[in-house]
């Protein structure tokens, strides 16, 4: 073909680009005589995650109370939290989504057919006279990226991705569409792991993690001896299955619910998914069967037992592929045990995490960020969203961000802007500072706690209307250790939720923000303790016939250990306001200090440097911008 029939048949191809009219589809399925349907302005108390500026195109939003100003819903992939509001009875409106989600609308939820309206993938489409692009976004079988390209005055075009839920992988750079979206005007993002402490594994990486587990103790008990359970959602996780499948040769058993959804999704030729139990040890469960995930994973080990009583095997393998489970641990994949039971906590999110996030923010350069999921989201204002668009400093178009605030650009009042931005420098400033007297009294008082800290320090000894009874104490600290590494001792317990006053999220929590800390406390016990076994049996005095100076010993370390410990829980809220790049930093700072300190000792007989210099070293970091940049 001729360079000049190619760009003939290019030109037919854009002429032919599909059209539509939401309120002339709507008007059809309604079997409706009238011509025209007008609608009323969008409340103002429409979440703005949930709709793209200046059209009426609403985004995952079902169940708002105000859905009579708009003909037009776009749906990014079936998820639960996406279509929740959805039903057979379903008739306000238009709902265009991928082919695979609008077969799963009708065949699963009954979504009557002429509602639904499947787009192509990486095909533009214009609706109501603005361009749409579905993309694919690697999260489950069917979900999309939105890129919405809207006309405005002036023959100028506003551009916004909204990405559902989505997993970044580096192939998302090479498509055309996409990149014709860097510098877009906003980004309407799944912020789901959004901190610094997810950055969990690849899915290619964690999926290799259970095809291991299953084919290495499967290999070891042999068939109908050990049962593995996969939970997952209804529409999800179907990778690790398949690849379960096709490495260890062996069919996946799943109920008929998830197995209408497969055969929805190509797979219902009985070759990798079965409805019959006896065909397969490898079992698919749904997703609380195993435990609860949300706020830390508590296991489920009774209900384990009655499966495997029930089925007649002798050992359970149990996998719970969330980045929910995941924690900064040494090990990537957490393991608990019980008896002939394992979890294996497997990161395999279908999220992005932390670095994924800022990578694809950093590729798109666009000039807002709107985060998409959080409470209090919903207030772009907020000093929550506020705080998540820090991450992405750097990142976005600084330039238009100073020109108009991502919490001023929906209402576009001059008068607002400037004085939230006046506002939002005030608060930097005093962070900024607040920060600085944070660090330099951590550093200068050398872990130790003031007698007249009473703002952080909360004191287990004071009268305490929240203290349970002993029972109830029992079973806070039981149900504390089934959530903590083996290696945490009682004592490190007790501390955390009598610093947390017995409340076990904040307990755990404050576990995983200075595990590191906690596991140099139990290091640092276990080096006297070493010490004092390893006494030379030619010394005068053996810590083992020694009653009263093997007491001395254990009592000094048990009040070395007591100081290091109160400094973690003490010392909670403190560390929360400092980065962990900071915090690394000041702990480095902190050692060189000590060193350098003692020499000075013998001729001023002072360690804390002037207020002076001390500020004077950290201004210029400062200065920056206070980002909180993550060091690998």
């Amino acid at each position: 073909m001729s360079a000049q029939s190619a760009a003939t048949a290019t030109a037919n191809e854009r002429v032919k680009t599909l059209t539509l009219d939401s309120t002339q589809l709507y008007l059809t399925a309604l079997n409706s005589t009238t011509s025209t349907l007008s609608f009323p302005p969008i409340p103002s108390s429409f979440p703005p995650s949930n709709f793209i500026p200046n059209t009426r195109f609403l985004i995952d939003s079902f169940r708002h109370p105000f859905t009579a100003f708009s003909a037009s819903y776009f749906l990014s992939h079936f998820h639960s939290d996406q279509y929740s509001g959805l039903s057979p009875s379903w008739s306000k409106g238009i709902i265009f989504c991928s082919h695979l989600t609008s077969l799963l609308l009708i065949q699963t939820l009954k979504i009557p057919p002429r509602f639904v309206f499947a787009l192509p993938l990486n095909n533009p489409v214009l609706v109501d006279g603005c361009e749409v692009i579905l993309i694919d976004a690697n999260h489950c079988p069917g979900s999309v990226q939105l890129l919405f390209k809207v006309p405005t005055k002036n023959g100028i075009f506003e551009r916004y991705v909204h990405t559902g839920d989505f997993r970044y992988c580096n192939s998302m750079k090479l498509n055309s569409y996409l990149i014709g979206f860097v510098g877009c005007d906003a980004i309407f993002l799944d912020n789901t792991y959004c901190d610094p402490k997810c950055i969990f594994p690849s899915q290619e990486e964690s999926i290799d993690y259970v095809v291991s587990v299953v084919d290495r103790i499967g290999k070891e008990f042999g068939k109908r001896r050990v049962l593995f359970l996969i939970a997952t959602y209804v529409a999800g996780k179907e990778k690790i299955l398949i690849e379960v499948a096709r490495r260890c040769k062996t069919k996946i058993s799943v109920d008929g619910r998830k197995m209408e959804i497969l055969r929805v999704l190509g797979y219902g030729d009985g070759e990798v998914f079965t409805e019959d139990e006896s065909e397969s040890d490898v079992h698919v469960v749904g997703w609380s069967v195993l435990g609860e995930t949300w706020p830390y994973f508590r296991p489920n080990f009774v209900i384990m037992e009655e499966i495997m009583v029930e089925k007649g095997y002798e050992k359970v393998v149990g996998f719970v592929p969330t980045g929910w489970t995941y924690e900064v641990k040494r090990n990537k994949f957490a393991v608990q045990t019980k008896d002939t039971f394992e979890i294996h906590l497997v990161p395999c999110s279908e999220h992005s995490n932390y670095d994924e996030l800022k990578e694809y923010v950093k590729f798109l350069k666009p000039k807002k960020v709107i985060p998409t999921v959080g409470m209090d989201f919903e207030n772009l204002e907020s000093k929550h969203a506020d705080k998540l668009r820090k991450h992405f400093d750097g990142l976005i178009d600084e330039m238009d961000n100073k020109k108009d605030l991502l919490m001023g650009f929906h209402r576009g009042n001059c008068e607002t802007v400037e004085k939230v931005e006046r506002d939002a420098n005030e608060e930097r400033v005093m962070e900024r500072n607040k920060n600085m007297f944070e660090i330099k009294t951590v550093e200068s008082n050398d872990m130790d706690v003031s007698s007249n800290d009473v703002s952080y320090v909360h004191k287990p000894d004071s009268q305490d209307s929240t203290i349970p009874s002993e029972e109830e104490r029992e079973r806070i600290i039981e149900e504390t250790r089934d959530s903590l590494p083996k290696w945490v001792t009682r004592d490190q317990i007790l501390d955390l939720v009598g610093s947390s006053r017995w409340n076990i999220v904040e307990a755990v929590s404050n576990f995983y923000e200075h595990e590191i800390e906690f596991y140099e406390q139990v290091s640092v016990f276990r080096t006297f303790e070493s010490a004092s076994h390893a006494s030379s049996p030619n010394s005068p005095i053996s810590l083992s016939n020694s009653g009263h100076f093997r007491s001395s010993i254990d009592e000094s370390v048990k009040t070395n250990l007591s100081q290091v410990s109160k400094s973690p829980s003490l010392k909670f809220t403190r560390w929360r306001n400092i980065s962990p790049s900071k915090r690394k930093k000041n702990t480095e700072k902190r050692s060189n200090k000590k060193v350098k300190s003692n020499s000075k000792l013998e001729s001023s007989g002072s360690k804390q440097p002037t207020i002076t210099s001390f500020f004077s070293k950290l201004l210029p970091d400062d200065s920056k911008g206070g980002k909180t940049d993550r060091k690998n």
